[in-house]
C-alpha cells in the first residue's frame, strides 16, 4: 500500500499527492512533531490553528475513507521511520514542501515529490519568467500573472483600462461616523479545540483562540463567503488605513487559511472575479484584492524560492540590534506600535500596512537584526510561515537584501503613521518633533537612518530626496543624539 504523507500546511483533498489518492490503495501519514513546537516560542493561536487544523482534516479523511495514521512523534523524521516500521509502505509520496528545510528533509529521506498546485504560479515557472530579467519588479509578474490567469481581464487587456487601481485604496481611516466594517465570523471552540490547547507547550505565548480563526475547510469557506459578500464591496478604498476602531477593517483575514491549505488560491480569486461580474464589487477593490493574491502573494513565494538559502543570512544594511524588548512583552508608550502589538497578542494577527510600517518601520529604523525579526513575526503571527516572512521581513520591511526586492527602504518618521491612521491623536509623544523627551521615536529615528545610511542612498532616485533633506536639517547633531537616548530606552525596554 501506497503513503502519502500530508505536511501540516497542506490540508486539503484537491493539493498534490492527495489529489488523485483513492482510499483502496492509499494511507495517509499525519505527523505532529513535538521538535516543530517546541522549535520556536509560538503564538498560541498561531499553534492552535495548525494542530486543530491537523485533527479536523485527518477525521475529514477518515470518514472518506482512508486509513489515517495521525501519530506525534518527536520529529517529522521520527514520525515517518516509526510509520515506516509499522506499515511497512511499498512507496512514501508527498507533496513538495513549502519550506526549503522540508523540501531537502523530504528528498534525505527518500520520499517522493508530487508537484504542488497551491499556488498559482510554481516557483520553476517563476524562475522561467525571471530569467531574463534584470530587476524582478512585482508589477511586471502581476500583470504577466493577469494575463495568464485571465482575471479582470478583457482579452489582452485589463478591464477598465488599467493594471492597477491603488491610488484609488489609500484613503486615510474615515471620521467616526465612518459604520465600520463587519465583523469576520466566529466558530464555536469543542472539543478538538480544548485537547489542542491542552497539548500546547507552556512556552507558548497570547491570548488563547476565541473562535475568530477557522480551523475546517468548511468554517474556511464560510469565511470566504462572508467576505465576498459582506466586506469585498467595501475593501479598496481604506486598505492601507491603521485605525483603533477596528482591528480587521475590510481586509479579508483569509491568509491563514491559504498558507495551510484550507483555501485555494484559485477558488478564493473565482469568488472576487464572479461577484465582480455580477457588478457585486468596484472594479478597484477587485482589482486591488486580485492583486494581492495573484500578485504580492505568489511573488513572495516566487522570490523565495529563487533566492534561497542565502536569503536567510541577508544583512546589506548591517542591523545587529537585538530584537527590542516590547515586542516581548515590554509596555511601550508609542500608541501605533502599542495598539498593534496588542492586537498581536489578542489575535496572532496585524494588517500589512500595520506588519510593514509600524512594526517592520521600527525595526529597520533602531536596526534590528533581520533574523530575530524574521523569527519573532513567524511564530507570532496567525499566518506565519518561512516563506512568506523572509521576503516580507529580510526584502520588504529591514531592506537587508539591499534592494532585490523593494528598490527602496520603507523608512517613514510619525507623518506618515499619522496621515495614516488615527493614532497620533492621544500619543504622548509629537509626531512632529525630532528632538526633546516628547519628540516622537519614529521622527527622530527615520531622520537619524537617513543620516547613517547617507553614502547607501544619496544616489537612490526614490530618496535621494530625503536623504539631502537630512544633509541640511540644523539640528542634525541634536536629532543623532536624540536617537542614541531613543535607541537605549528601545534596548532597555523603557519607550
Amino acid at each position: 500500500m501506497r503513503t502519502v504523507w500530508v505536511l501540516g500546511d497542506q490540508l486539503n483533498r484537491s493539493i498534490g499527492a492527495l489529489a488523485d489518492a483513492d482510499p483502496d490503495r492509499d494511507r495517509v501519514l499525519l505527523v505532529e512533531s513535538h521538535a516543530k513546537l517546541t522549535s520556536k516560542r509560538w503564538h498560541r493561536q498561531r499553534a492552535h490553528l495548525v494542530l486543530a487544523a491537523m485533527r479536523r482534516f485527518a477525521d475529514e479523511l477518515r470518514s472518506a475513507g482512508f486509513d489515517v495514521d495521525h501519530r506525534r512523534a518527536a520529529s517529522l523524521r521520527a514520525g515517518f521511520r516509526e510509520h515506516v516500521d509499522e506499515y511497512a509502505p511499498g512507496t512514501v509520496v508527498a507533496t513538495e514542501p513549502a519550506s526549503w528545510s522540508g523540501r531537502e528533509l523530504l528528498r534525505d529521506l527518500d520520499v517522493g515529490l508530487v508537484r504542488s498546485n497551491q499556488f498559482l504560479c510554481h516557483y520553476d515557472e517563476f524562475d522561467a519568467w525571471a530569467a531574463d530579467r534584470r530587476t524582478l519588479k512585482m508589477e511586471d509578474f502581476y500583470r504577466w500573472q493577469r494575463r495568464r490567469l485571465g482575471y479582470l481581464m478583457d482579452g489582452d487587456e485589463p478591464i477598465g483600462g488599467r493594471w492597477n487601481f491603488d491610488d484609488e485604496n489609500r484613503e486615510p481611516p474615515p471620521g467616526p461616523d465612518h459604520p465600520g466594517w463587519p465583523d469576520p465570523p466566529r466558530s464555536r471552540l469543542d472539543d478538538v479545540d480544548r485537547e489542542v490547547l491542552a497539548d500546547l507547550p507552556s512556552e507558548c505565548w497570547g491570548a488563547e483562540p476565541d473562535g475568530t480563526w477557522a480551523t475546517s475547510r468548511r468554517a474556511a469557506l464560510a469565511r470566504l463567503r462572508h467576505f465576498v459578500d459582506h466586506v469585498l464591496p467595501v475593501f479598496g478604498p481604506h486598505e492601507d488605513a491603521m485605525t483603533t476602531r477596528s482591528w480587521h477593517l475590510a481586509h479579508s483575514v483569509l491568509s491563514p487559511y491559504l498558507n495551510i491549505g484550507l483555501l485555494l488560491p484559485g477558488e478564493v480569486c473565482d469568488a472576487v472575479q464572479d461577484a465582480f461580474d455580477a457588478g457585486d464589487v468596484p472594479i478597484a477593490s477587485a482589482e486591488g484584492f486580485i492583486r494581492q493574491v495573484i500578485g504580492w502573494r505568489e511573488y513572495v513565494w516566487g522570490v523565495y524560492w529563487r533566492w534561497m538559502p542565502e536569503y536567510r543570512s541577508a544583512n546589506e544594511l548591517g542591523a545587529d540590534r537585538s530584537l527590542p524588548p516590547l515586542f516581548t512583552g515590554a509596555d511601550t508608550a508609542m500608541r501605533c506600535v502599542a495598539h498593534t502589538l496588542q492586537g498581536v497578542r489578542d489575535r496572532a494577527y496585524a494588517h500589512h500596512i500595520q506588519r510593514l510600517m509600524v512594526l517592520g518601520n521600527l525595526a529597520l529604523l533602531s536596526g534590528t537584526d533581520p533574523w530575530e525579526m524574521t523569527d519573532w513575526m513567524w511564530s507570532s503571527f496567525v499566518d506565519g510561515a518561512e516563506w512568506v516572512m523572509l521576503p516580507n521581513v529580510i526584502g520588504m520591511s529591514l531592506h537587508a537584501d539591499g534592494g532585490r526586492m523593494a528598490s527602496k527602504p520603507y523608512a517613514a518618521g510619525g507623518n506618515y503613521i499619522d496621515t495614516m491612521s488615527d493614532y497620533c491623536g492621544d500619543c504622548r509623544f509629537d509626531r512632529r518633533a525630532r528632538t526633546g523627551d516628547d519628540a516622537c521615536p519614529f521622527t527622530t529615528l527615520y531622520w537619524d537612518f537617513l543620516a547613517r545610511h547617507h553614502d547607501r542612498f544619496v544616489e537612490n532616485a526614490r530618496v535621494a530626496r530625503q536623504v539631502r533633506a537630512a544633509e541640511r536639517l540644523g539640528d542634525l547633531d541634536a536629532v543623532r543624539e536624540r536617537a542614541a537616548e531613543v535607541l537605549d530606552l528601545l534596548d532597555r525596554g523603557e519607550l
